[in-house]
């Protein structure tokens, strides 16, 4: 077997699994028999082990995850698990904004074409037809003309002719396929990355990487093995200074917590290119800023003492003053008058619609939002009390975008309240009414009109009178 980039404990389970598949009863029912019934026993027997393995790999070791399924590829392993690896190289293509892939998938061409070579095919193939069938959709004609014309047998040619569907031409069948197809595979780790070493390599695999690197922050992985090919992407002066880099260098210092002396190697790398890069401070708010608004990032305060305690201050320059009043922020509370002060300050001295600015503003209705949105509906008075600041930061921001926010994230709330309270001559249903007809007028967040609408009584229809 091709070890590749594969630590070589798991080669040696590879090996003792594939030599247990080879000696075990049910595959030599199976090549006597040749039924389907025996090969589905050797599956059932098997498959969980390999799917256990590669999970493991997934978990712990994502890099080597695509290496682990080049050695699954060997015939001794008779097919199994083959038809979820082709899924998995399906949905780690990146694709651009017509749902076709940037680039050729060749992982996706070498597990298929294993399982077109196979003894087992006319068993595999019954597990298989989607995910050729996205895969195909996502790739260029020509690309898959190629794939099948390398085929040489001609019934297995007309098998994945049959897999190029028509309705896929259509960019929204694309779009809709894909993400249906992509449900089946939500509770699965496959995913995976390289990290380039070149500046060409960096921009053809830059989103991917990105990608990834959030997706193993958002699930909370065991990101152990990454720290050494961050060092050493981080250290890469052939990428020093690009967006690419500062991106993923970015992602590193927010989200990864650190050993002293990986803290310090990235503390020295990203303050030379803080300083070595014209506008890294432009940049880098512009990556905070998206990932402020996604609610996916898993941004916390956390990630901002993470980069705090990274800046050299005696740099004098606008991230200095953002983590300087993030000190604050997070230090004393956005409830503490003196962060109100501060935010003022800040945000007066600075162009209103700033990427800087709306950082703040992020960061301070991420609060808002993080309160009211784990607010019981037993606690309404603990939404009443807090709307108290929302005339101070509104006053403060003086922006439409923080406001709307302020206002969807009430309404969601104010829903559930009015779902739990129905009694409407009952205490808590009255003082709702009363708070929301008052304040929700006074934030701009309803009209008079559109309470009266909202609390109006919805009037059953009477029943047909019968002749």
């Amino acid at each position: 077997m091709e070890e590749l980039n594969l630590d070589s404990s798991y080669i040696e389970r590879l090996e003792d699994l594939a030599g247990e598949i080879q000696e075990s009863e049910e595959l030599q029912q199976y090549l006597e028999t040749e039924e389907e019934e025996h090969y589905l026993h050797l599956k059932e027997l098997y498959e969980p082990r390999i799917a256990a393995l590669h999970e493991e790999v997934a978990l712990e070791n994502p890099l080597q995850v695509e290496s682990l399924e080049k050695v699954l590829l060997d015939p001794a392993f008779e097919g199994l698990f083959l038809p979820k690896i082709l899924g998995y190289s399906v949905l780690r293509g990146e694709y651009d904004a017509h749902h076709k892939y940037t680039r050729p998938q060749e992982h996706f061409k070498d597990v298929l074409l294993t399982i077109c070579n196979s003894t087992n095919f006319e068993i595999l193939k019954k597990r298989i037809g989607q995910s050729i069938q996205i895969g195909f959709a996502l790739s260029s004609d020509i690309w898959i003309t190629n794939l099948i014309n390398s085929i040489p047998n001609k019934r297995v040619r007309y098998y994945l002719q049959a897999q190029k569907l028509e309705r896929y031409r259509h960019e929204h069948e694309r779009a809709i396929g894909y993400t249906r197809y992509k449900q089946q595979f939500r509770h699965d780790h496959y995913q995976t990355a390289n990290f380039p070493d070149t500046l060409v390599g960096l921009q053809i695999e830059f989103t991917t990487l990105k990608q990834f690197l959030l997706h193993r922050v958002r699930i909370d992985a065991n990101n152990g093995s990454l720290i050494g090919p961050l060092r050493q992407f981080v250290e890469n002066t052939a990428l020093q200074g690009t967006p690419e880099h500062l991106q993923i260098m970015s992602l590193y210092a927010n989200f990864f917590s650190l050993e002293a002396d990986d803290h310090a190697h990235l503390a020295k790398h990203f303050n030379a290119t803080r300083t070595s890069t014209p506008e890294f401070a432009e940049h880098y708010m512009a990556f905070l800023l998206e990932m402020l608004e996604n609610q996916d990032s898993k941004w916390s305060a956390d990630a901002d003492k993470r980069v705090s305690a990274l800046l050299d201050r005696s740099i004098e320059d606008d991230l200095s003053a953002y983590y300087d009043l993030m000190d604050t922020v997070h230090g004393k509370g956005y409830i503490n008058p003196e962060v109100q002060e501060a935010v003022k300050l800040f945000c007066d001295s600075r162009e209103g619609l700033s990427d800087i600015n709306e950082c703040v503003r992020q960061t301070i209705f991420r609060y808002f939002a993080g309160f009211i949105n784990n607010l019981e509906t037993t606690d309404y008075p603990d939404y009443f009390e807090i709307t108290k600041l929302f005339p101070v930061y509104m006053g403060i921001f003086r922006n439409q975008l923080f406001n709307q926010n302020l206002e969807k994230t009430s309404m969601h709330y104010l829903r559930s309240l009015l779902k739990q309270y129905t009694d409407k001559r009952g205490k808590d249903y009255q003082d709702i009414k009363k708070f929301v007809a008052t304040m929700f007028v006074e934030f701009g967040f309803l009209t008079d009109k559109q309470v009266v609408e909202l609390f109006k009584t919805k009037r059953k229809k009477k029943p047909a009178e019968s002749e």
